[in-house]
């Protein structure tokens, strides 16, 4: 059962990063602008954040392997579509649904994965397992998606979702347990659309902002839309006798600091894929099979990290890997950013800034996933797993619509008539900035994560 709940993870969070090789001839082949280009991102981590809190709690309701059946049927129904794509709304609108799919799979892997040991220390490490897993699929994406992209086409890259679908929903269906529902409380469907609205007009106003201008009508009326829906939410989970997100749970500080410090590890791993692979592909002129072996390193470190983080967690404890991941982050980004040049090399431009924030990466994103899972009760698991995976994913949507604002408006053009120097001046600007974040954060779990966190689940 852990196995194909790490298999069904991995195959969900490999997809944010897969298409991400693929974005340049998805491009030509389809005629997309630079600003419709990431939308094929956008629009698969919005659905994918908004909706993962409905999920996870339908699955605490309707039972895990029910949802989670049901969840990659629909993943893999929308990867056929994406294959067989003709128009750019197309495509978008398959990578929505996608992303709905992914949302009913992730949190109910982790659930699956957590409660499926009673021992303290083998949940850990099974935790570190998912997390490896999980981590390793947006460096693994890069891979996949460079070997599809050269040899095949970019179509590829969502027409390999099917097979691999189809095995894992046989493996669920013949060894995933039933398990018996918790209920037939009412669902919280008003909560789950004012959080996916909410996010996807607020990431709509950023977005505009590149060709708008901040100052427009156009950028402002959906970011004040946005943010009006977000408070709407919270105001509905505070009424309400079903939350999606109960607030009662964020009383625990170990929840609010785990909720809080994964956010900026969600933009990470969105925006360094992103960001990384166009500088291979743009600046350094790797063909789409180069920039996804440069990854591989990449994701060797975070699978390391991920697995190594649960014992130094039970010597050094929680808070001290948390803060020293966030802190090696800091660290990388900001050595990214000094050697991101036109005339960088793979050695130190690409390969050793980014192992230094994949290892840091790995070690964070376990240990605040392990924080998570520790700080409520069992019965609250599910719950708990959708707060942890949405606001990673919405620090993803969020930070990928911001740092791509950030490198138009330096470069004041779009991507194809930008000169060599203003995108490596944009993309490393990108690094400054993701630096600056994790240094901040460095400094807010230090203060927020108590103390020996994590390590008694109770």
């Amino acid at each position: 059962m852990p196995l194909l709940a790490c298999l069904g993870q991995f195959l969900v969070i490999l997809d944010v990063s897969v298409m991400n090789v693929a974005l340049p001839p998805l491009r030509e082949g389809l005629g997309m602008s630079a600003a419709a280009l990431q939308w094929v991102t956008i629009a698969y981590v919005i659905p994918f954040s908004g909706f993962m809190l409905l999920f996870g709690r339908l699955g605490d309701l309707l039972g895990q392997r029910t949802v989670f059946i049901a969840g990659m049927s629909l993943f893999t129904l929308a990867s056929l579509g994406g294959g067989l794509a003709q128009q750019p709304w197309q495509i978008i609108a398959a990578r929505a649904v996608q992303g709905l799919g992914s949302a009913a799979v992730a949190p109910v892997t982790l659930t699956l994965v957590s409660t499926a040991f009673s021992e303290a220390a083998a949940r850990s490490r099974a935790i570190g397992t998912w997390a490896a897993v999980a981590s390793a699929g947006g460096a693994v994406g890069c891979l996949v998606g460079g070997m599809l992209v050269q040899y095949l086409s970019w179509r590829s890259v969502l027409l390999i979702n099917v097979p691999v679908g189809l095995v894992v929903l046989a493996g669920s269906l013949a060894w995933l347990s039933r398990t018996r529902p918790a209920g037939t409380a009412k669902l919280d469907v008003p909560g789950a659309m004012l959080v996916c609205a909410g996010l996807a007009a607020t990431t709509y106003g950023i977005s505009r902002s590149e060709t708008l201008g901040r100052q427009a009508a156009g950028t402002l009326l959906p970011l004040a839309a946005g943010l009006v829906l977000l408070a709407l939410f919270v105001m509905v989970e505070a009424r309400t006798a079903a939350p999606l997100m109960p607030l009662r749970l964020f009383a625990d500080r170990g929840l609010r600091a785990a909720t809080v410090g994964i956010v900026p590890v969600g933009v990470m791993f969105v925006v360094m894929w992103f960001f990384l692979n166009l500088y291979a592909q743009n600046l350094l002129h790797y063909s789409p099979l180069q920039a996804g072996l440069s990854f591989l390193p990449h994701s060797l470190a975070i699978v390391v990290a991920s697995k190594t983080a649960a014992r130094l967690a039970q010597r050094t404890g929680t808070k001290t890997i948390i803060a020293a991941g966030l802190a090696i982050t800091a660290a990388g980004s900001l050595w990214q950013c000094a050697t991101m040049t036109v005339n960088g090399t793979y050695l130190a431009a690409f390969l050793l800034p980014g192992l230094v924030m994949s290892l840091g990466l790995g070690y964070a994103a376990t240990a605040l996933t392990s924080l998570t899972t520790s700080s409520v009760a069992a019965e609250d698991t599910g719950a708990a797993s959708g707060i942890n995976n949405t606001a990673r994913q919405m620090g993803g949507a969020l930070g990928l619509s911001v740092l791509s604002a950030v490198v138009t408006a330096h470069t004041r053009q779009d991507a194809s008539t930008a000169t060599p120097a203003q995108l490596a001046e944009g993309y490393g600007l990108v690094f400054l900035i993701t630096a600056c974040l994790f240094a901040l954060a460095t400094l807010v779990m230090l203060a927020m994560v108590p103390s020996r966190a994590g390590e008694t689940p109770r």
